[in-house]
Order: structure tokens, then C-alpha cells, then sequence
């Protein structure tokens, strides 16, 4: 791809600046079977979204995730940017196009090793690689140019792979056949009707231990309008908010 376009499809990918983790994982014994990998249903207007996430190439990314998602972050925000053939990004706005306020930014995993295909969730970021909050946006299709390439640039970084829908895409790609508009404080390309996640839940992890017992450990960056795909800002970024 000619640098001219990359750099136009990077845009797209950034967040614009704006609203502002931990990681945690499991021990395992060898005698004992080893833990799933921690499953995440997204129920939204549209229909769900069961993810399956990767803690063992991306620990930060999924711990993140996770604990936004047991804050109960997520719930009543929206999938705000919708490119067919392209990407679906959510994460960060209320009903309202209102952004919420994040916990600190982390590490950027863009360099794990997973590629940007199609039906995989990746971190939304802005210019700087290590921005990434609470966005995130789904691959509609094999998005490789999103990949990590080299750590010269906030392009060639590329966006963080943290997991995939493993039910659902039928959603998604009803999802990404929405018509599409200019709203709040985007140019374009948010969904009509707008797409809610109306509650986002841990499927596969222990409820915490009930009082008396012993505890059990149990979580924005506004995008710019142009952009709207993951954090990060190409021409037609993927990450933007």
C-alpha cells in the first residue's frame, strides 16, 4: 500500500484526544487442567457478542478490558463508529455521544504477534501508541495494515489484538450493515440507529466469595469526530473515538 493511503488509514484508527489497569493472571499448577480463556458476552440492541480473550499474548490489554468490564463500565455505552468493510468501534460514549471518564492508559501489546483479522477486538488508541483506555474496536475484515510493523511511529505500531468473537458475527456484520450519519461531535459514521451495549458480563470467572468467606480478588479518551475507528489516527483510522 502506498505510504500516502497507510498513513490515511492510520488516522482513521486514532482516537482524538480528550476524557481521561492492572493486570492479573492466574497461576496454574501442571497437575491441574488449565483455566479457560476468559469469555466476555456483550448484549447489545442488536444482538450479542460472546469474546474470547487472549490474556496469555496480551495480559495488560485483557486485564484492562476486563476490569472496565466488571466496573461496569461498558454498560449503557455505544458501538459509536461503524465502517463497513472496514471496522466497528465502541467502548467510550454514552447514549448521549457523551465520553466517560478512563481509567489511565496503558502499554500498547501491539507487537504480540496477532494480527488484525477478521472478527478480532482490538485496542482503540490515539497518536501515541501507549494511549489506549477503555475503546475498542472489532476487524470486520483481515485488516493486516493494522498490524505492528516496527516502533519508528505511532503508525507503524499498529493496534493491539486482545481477543475475538467466538458468537455473534452474524451481529456484527448486522451491525456493520446499519445505514450510517453524522451525530454529536462525529463528522460520520455513526450507526442509525444507534447500537447500545446494554450490559457486558464475565461469563467463565468466579462470583466473589460471600461475606464471612475468605475474599475472592474481584476496572476518555475522546475521540476525534473525522476519525472514528480504533485510538489510534490514520487518514480512516480504526481507533478513533
Amino acid at each position: 500500500m502506498p505510504m500516502l493511503k497507510y498513513l490515511l488509514v492510520a488516522a482513521l484508527l486514532i482516537l482524538p484526544p480528550g476524557v481521561a489497569a492492572q493486570t492479573a493472571k492466574p497461576a496454574s499448577n501442571d497437575s491441574t487442567p488449565v483455566a479457560a480463556e476468559p469469555q466476555v458476552l456483550l448484549h447489545t440492541s442488536e444482538g450479542d457478542l460472546t469474546l474470547e480473550l487472549y490474556p496469555d499474548k496480551a495480559p495488560k490489554s485483557v486485564a484492562n478490558f476486563l476490569q472496565y468490564v466488571r466496573d461496569g463500565f461498558y454498560d449503557g455505552t455505544v458501538l459509536h463508529r461503524v465502517i463497513p468493510g472496514y471496522l466497528v468501534q465502541g467502548g467510550l460514549y454514552t447514549r448521549e455521544l457523551q465520553p466517560k471518564r478512563t481509567r489511565p492508559a496503558i502499554p500498547s501489546e501491539a507487537d504480540n504477534g496477532l494480527s488484525n483479522l477478521r472478527g478480532t477486538i482490538a485496542v482503540a488508541r490515539g497518536v501515541d501508541p501507549n494511549s489506549g483506555t477503555a475503546q475498542f474496536f472489532f476487524n470486520l475484515v483481515d485488516n493486516r495494515r493494522l498490524d505492528f510493523v516496527g516502533n519508528q511511529s505511532g503508525l507503524t505500531w499498529g493496534f493491539a489484538v486482545f481477543g475475538k468473537v467466538i458468537k455473534g458475527m452474524d451481529v456484527l456484520d448486522k451491525i456493520a450493515a446499519l445505514p450510517t450519519r453524522a451525530l454529536g461531535p462525529f463528522a460520520g459514521d455513526v450507526p442509525d440507529p444507534l447500537v447500545v451495549i446494554e450490559s457486558a458480563r464475565i461469563l467463565n470467572e468466579e462470583a466473589p466469595a460471600s461475606a464471612g468467606s475468605a475474599a475472592t480478588p474481584p476496572k476518555p479518551k475522546p475521540v476525534k469526530p473525522a476519525a472514528g475507528k480504533p485510538e489510534r489516527k490514520p487518514a480512516k483510522h480504526a481507533a478513533t473515538g
